[in-house]
């Protein structure tokens, strides 16, 4: 087995940490939209899995179908924090394998 340098290997997770704070960041920033009714309920979602925005047509609301409204708004808004959460794992992908972090007798 390789001799283990943990200054190495502290500087690598400490980089490691930045890069995952920093894609955290980003990721947060970005939005991801979802509807449902055909576009009656739109939901905006970020990477942070918060809600932004929620949006219901005029005619929906008219309609006054209390039950309907409801379902179309739970399927907006877990179509769009599906949608986030995958945005976030796509991110996280990018960070590769143990993020580059090169640890003896893994990967080498």
């Amino acid at each position: 087995m390789a001799d283990i340098d943990l200054s190495a290997l502290l500087k690598q997770a400490q980089a490691l940490q930045e890069r995952f704070k920093q894609m955290q960041e980003e990721v947060a920033s970005k939005t991801v939209e979802a509807q449902s009714g055909g576009g009656m309920v739109r939901v905006v979602a970020d990477g942070s899995m918060r809600i932004r925005k929620v949006e219901i047509d005029p005619m929906l609301i008219g309609a006054n179908d209390k039950a309907m409204l409801e379902d179309l708004i739970v399927v907006a808004v877990n179509d769009a924090l599906a949608r986030a959460q995958n945005l976030v794992a796509e991110q996280m992908g990018r960070l590769g394998p143990l993020a580059g972090l090169k640890i003896p007798g893994f990967g080498d």
